[in-house]
């Protein structure tokens, strides 16, 4: 009775994928991924620190931003005890420019758990990697699997618009995960992982799939788009009005409070949401666009109005331009000094 049970639940479970056998479909994704892949830093190492790191930066941003930050964080921080015994600020001036904070302070703040309690070695299986500051499910597994070989599907993005246009319909997060390990070797979890991640990024796109050239083509139910419900959200628009004062190779720049809920303790140019009276209108140089979140600002920028009239200097701290490189400045505020010429 019981092994009737056993084979009565298996008749009932959907395979993941259509038209044939999933280890035909692992075994055309890895040569796929073997001959096609790109050629990214992160995919010639297996320290789990440098993979941790790839994982974090890579999270809402895209490949080609990473790269850059990526090199110059590893040269600033070659290891887990640099980046633990660095001030916070350290953490966020190598940072700075790749957005979104709040993953530099954790990453700091779990180098010093990782450093404090495991003597400088990453825990090696993705549970014990999620009980980490900053670490979650999809980073944990794709640390466990890339560094340590451990079995444990990653589900991103890229992974669950695979999965989904494999099975040939919307998934829950629930059922991505569940059809994620169905399909994962227990051989080279890693390479498989990445595989999954590379395809969805460069054949299996959001937009105009490359079906011809997807190596799965065969096991796939969908053969393009799935049609989704549209849950984008809607950007607020606003306006922002910043003040770029120089003077004898300093910058005016301002520090947000610690306690902000966006980009704590950065520093940035003064800025005002409405024009200020004071300043001629002829005062305007450029004008940027710039997003943070659901937040689409039209930033305009203001400089040299002391010479212009009487109006008062904005308030703020007078920072040395050859010292600007050493603090956590905003993204906002680093593509408004690149585009004047300071850094």
């Amino acid at each position: 009775m019981p092994a009737a049970k056993s084979m009565a639940v298996k008749s009932q479970h959907v395979p993941p994928i259509a038209g044939g056998s999933i280890g035909h479909c692992r075994r055309a994704l890895l040569v796929w991924y073997e001959a096609n892949s790109r050629d990214l830093p992160w995919r010639r190492t297996s320290d789990p620190y440098a993979i941790w790191l790839s994982e974090i930066m890579l999270q809402q941003t895209r490949v080609n931003a990473v790269l850059e930050h990526y090199k110059i964080f590893l040269e600033r921080f070659p290891d887990i005890s640099a980046l633990a015994a660095a001030s916070q600020d350290d953490a966020l001036a190598a940072w700075s420019g790749l957005g979104y904070y709040r993953r530099a302070r954790m990453l700091h703040q779990c180098a010093r758990e990782i450093v404090g309690h495991y003597s400088g070695y990453f825990p090696q299986t993705s549970e014990a990697l999620r009980e980490l500051p900053g670490i979650g499910r999809y980073t944990a597994a794709a640390i466990a699997s890339i560094a340590f070989g451990e079995p444990a599907a990653v589900v991103d993005g890229n992974v669950e618009r695979v999965l989904q246009r494999l099975a040939g319909r919307v998934l829950t997060a629930k059922q991505s995960w569940q059809r994620a390990q169905e399909l994962l070797p227990p051989s080279h979890p890693g390479d498989f992982n990445q595989a999954m991640m590379e395809l969805g990024a460069t054949v299996c796109r959001p937009r105009e799939p490359r079906c011809i050239i997807c190596p799965i083509r065969q096991w796939c139910r969908a053969q393009g788009e799935i049609p989704r419900p549209n849950t984008a959200a809607r950007l607020t628009k606003k306006q922002i009005w910043c003040a770029l004062d120089r003077r004898d190779g300093q910058v005016r720049m301002v520090r947000r409070p610690k306690t902000a809920s966006l980009m704590a303790g950065m520093w940035e140019l003064p800025q005002w949401t409405e024009l200020p009276h004071a300043l001629a209108q002829e005062a305007h140089w450029r004008t940027f666009r710039h997003s943070i979140t659901v937040t689409d600002y039209t930033i305009h920028v203001l400089r040299n109005w002391a010479h212009k009239g009487s109006a008062p200097r904005p308030r703020g701290n007078w920072i040395a331009i050859d010292q600007i490189p050493t603090l956590p400045i905003t993204g906002l505020t680093r593509k408004i000094l690149k585009a004047d010429g300071i850094i």
